[in-house]
């Protein structure tokens, strides 16, 4: 028993769960930070467990605290000599140790243990305080003597382990394998959780034998247990094989995050009271150290998973998100559309008469304009965040849409869309990047040659605004100043935007058509105009290649992303970024605005998702689940879902508002670089790199759909094994990678990509 203030704990009734940390696991960081920080309390054999939240020591005030328990250990065991040498040598008159309450009349029977719940320097606070924020017994520590039966005596050792970097090389392989033989002898329901615990073990003990310079243990070590690892883990174990010395680790930023950020598991109650049993009766400290300092275990009440739910949800470089990271409230409704009055044209009144059936055509129009009737009571506020004010060219674009969506075909499992294939020509793999105008009359390209090429792909050519003397010329007030102002003698159906000075590797168009922008390996985002076709702005924040950019549905924001593992939000009249999202730990590969424009989804080489809350920075969403880098995401069109693609092949499906995966499109060979939902939503169509285009039903994905009270508060999925019943179709080009994936007003599907021979 611990003896605690005169009164007894009963060891086994500790609270064991992991307390939550003040961080909310997004990158949010709240007050008040507690001393646990969401790791395991310290439950080594013989040492105090504490469930309060005491600011752990730091600095200064930690080397005296461990000098003082020093002393006292010392003294119990009535070596006065040395007692007197530390004291000298530490500059420690008797006072200190007296008003710090730390002499043997002061400690009880029991040994000091003191009131942990105290914020203040207690003195009998002191011991526990340490043994609590210092690690488990290393092997080779001295022993305290025992005090008699049934008492335990807080174990000094555990407070010099701190110092002490890692147990006996040669017993890692020991610990390993004694874990491993028990796991795999524990019931088939608890193996599949306990053995997640495998890798982030794995990487530790080996990076610690590194780190301590053990070079051939380690190597032994890796030859013998890499080859029991998941084959999602394959590329990191290959990088990890090539860190042999301690200088190899320096320099790795991904490694330095994996042995800094808590690996997270998602373990039962039960699964978990096994782990910590086995390892308390084998005394197995060195593992129970690594879980304490560098595991989180997100432990829930009821069944335990089984091996598909697990794999499901693993494969990202920090393991899978905490429930808590999901919990907050997304508001993903859509924002009240403005209220224009659609003016009929003769044509489309003689249309209408000549189908003879004008009321078919009218309820479709009016479904358009059903937005803008009620408010969706998950929507943001209309002022949540400042929006641009619609223009008078906006209210007629907005009228041509309207316009155009009478006429759009529902799309379905019997009526397909038809598919336009752009192919981009002698191109010479150096296509890097792709964008369609929302109205589908331009084309941009992205090129390795540092170029941005914008072509018309209507009849209609691009050409530039006249010089400002031409200009001075022009009558104003005529009708037509919109056409005079454009100089006939720059007319060509492609323009070259030069600037950047490395390769292009993310472009995207203004909703309202007139700016394009353009981010690249130099590390800056360009915003260029397309009535001058001449660089405006160049944006620099980023210090490194950036990945991919993104204009705001509404225009005048976006948001750019690169290998600096932050994205940035912008708007074009700014030079320095509005927000900065910080929490990946590898490079940002894709970003996408949420369709209301008050959230960003950013997708990484860490193989996770991140939703993240425009007016705030805050991170609010966490998706795992994917096994390699994610290149493509989508929201549909009424914003509820995600879809994202990545190196694995495969499109995973995501609830936003319930924060979980809730399907799994396989069928993709290769890396799938573009997604897209059908105007209404309908279908979800995929374009990858093995040169195909495939079409999914994605309402029958969304409406099979039953998310239950437990499944949202565990985490739970059934993912149903349904790929082929959801698949529409499969486009093959005949070598030509898909890069980008495009649905016009009226349901055609564009795909662009570039010939490769």
């Amino acid at each position: 028993m611990a003896a605690v203030q005169g009164g007894l704990i009963d060891t086994e009734e500790e609270k064991d769960i992991k307390t939550e940390p003040a961080n909310d696991g997004c990158g949010n960081n709240n007050n008040n930070n507690t001393a646990n920080d969401g790791r395991l309390l310290n439950a080594s054999p013989g040492s105090i467990s504490s469930g309060g939240s005491n600011k752990p020591a730091t600095g200064a005030l930690e080397d005296q605290q461990t000098l003082l328990a020093v002393l006292q250990f010392l003294k119990k065991n009535n070596l006065s000599e040395s007692v007197e040498i530390l004291r000298r040598e530490a500059g420690l008159s008797e006072d200190t140790e007296d008003s710090k309450g730390l002499d043997s009349s002061g400690a009880g029977s029991g040994g000091a243990a003191g009131n942990v719940d105290s914020e203040s320097g207690d003195a009998n606070s002191l011991l526990s305080r340490v043994s609590v924020s210092s690690s488990a017994v290393s092997a080779s520590a001295v022993q305290a003597p025992s005090k008699g039966a049934g008492e335990d005596q807080p174990d000094v050792n555990v407070v010099l382990s701190a110092y002490s970097q890692q147990g006996d090389p040669a017993l890692y392989d020991v610990y390993y394998s004694s874990l491993k033989k028990f796991i795999e002898s524990v019931l088939d329901c608890h193996r599949a959780e306990l053995s997640q615990v495998f890798y982030p073990l794995f990487v530790h003990m080996y990076l610690e034998l590194v780190y301590n310079n053990h070079e051939n243990e380690a190597k032994a070590f890796f030859e013998k247990f890499s080859g029991d690892q998941e084959c999602y883990y394959e590329d990191d174990l290959r990088v990890l094989s090539g860190m042999t010395k301690k200088e190899h680790m320096r320099g790795n930023e991904t490694l330095l995050d994996f042995r800094t950020s808590k690996f997270v598991l998602r373990i039962s109650r039960d699964s978990y009271q096994l782990l910590k049993r086995h390892l308390q009766e084998r005394q197995n400290n060195q593992i129970w150290n690594i879980i304490q300092e560098h595991l989180y275990i997100d432990i829930f009440d009821g069944m335990p998973r089984s091996k598909s739910q697990i794999d499901a949800m693993s494969g990202s470089l920090a393991g899978e998100a905490k429930r808590e990271a999901n919990k907050a409230k997304v508001f993903y409704g859509l924002l009240k559309e403005p209220e224009i009055e659609v003016p009929l044209d003769d044509e489309d009144e003689e249309a209408e008469n000549e189908e003879g059936k004008p009321k078919k055509k009218k309820p479709k129009k009016d479904s358009m304009g059903s937005k803008s009737k009620k408010q969706d009571p998950n929507a943001p506020s209309q002022n949540r965040i400042p929006l641009p004010e619609l223009k008078d060219s906006d209210k007629l674009d907005k009228i041509m849409y309207m316009k155009e969506a009478t006429k759009r075909i529902r799309l379905g499992p019997d009526t397909l869309p038809s598919i336009c294939f752009y192919s981009f020509l002698n191109a010479y793999q150096g296509l890097t990047a792709v964008d369609v105008t929302d109205d589908s009359s331009l084309i941009a390209g992205g090129f390795a040659d540092s170029t941005v090429r914008v072509w018309s792909v209507t009849p209609k050519k691009l050409r530039k605004v006249k010089s400002a003397a031409d200009l001075s010329l022009i009558d104003k007030e005529s009708d037509d100043v919109l056409e005079r102002i454009m100089d006939e003698k720059t007319a060509s159906e492609s323009k070259i935007l030069y600037g950047h000075s490395g390769p292009v590797y993310g472009i995207s168009f203004s909703p309202d058509r007139n700016y394009l922008l353009s981010s690249s390996e130099d590390g800056t985002v360009r915003l260029w105009s397309l009535q001058t076709f001449t660089c405006l702005v160049g944006y620099k924040g980023h210090n490194y290649p950036v990945w991919d950019t993104q204009f705001s549905p509404y225009g005048y924001y976006f948001v750019s992303g690169g290998h600096d593992r932050v994205a940035r939000l912008w708007a074009t009249d700014h030079y320095q970024p509005l927000r900065m999202f910080s929490g990946h730990l590898a490079d940002i590969t894709c970003t996408r605005f949420h369709p209301n424009s008050n959230y960003v989804a950013t997708g990484s080489s860490d193989r996770t998702i991140r939703l993240w809350d425009v007016l705030n920075g805050n991170c609010v969403r966490i998706f795992t689940g994917h096994k390699g880098p994610i290149h493509a995401l989508a929201f549909s069109p009424n914003g509820k879902f995600l879809a994202s693609g990545a190196t694995d092949g495969r499109v995973l499906l995501w609830d936003i508002g319930h924060g979980l995966m809730i399907g799994e499109l396989k069928g993709h060979t290769d890396t799938i670089y573009s997604l897209k939902f059908s105007r209404d939503g309908e279908i979800l169509a995929s374009g990858s790199m093995d040169n195909t285009v495939r079409l999914w039903d994605a309402m029958k994905a969304f409406d099979d759909l039953e998310t239950d009270d437990f499944t949202a508060a565990t985490g739970h999925i059934h993912l149903p094994e349904n790929s082929q019943e959801l698949l529409l179709g499969t486009y093959m080009s005949k070598s030509t990678p898909v890069v980008h994936l495009h649905f016009t007003r009226r349901n055609l599907l564009l795909a662009a990509g570039a010939y490769n021979p």
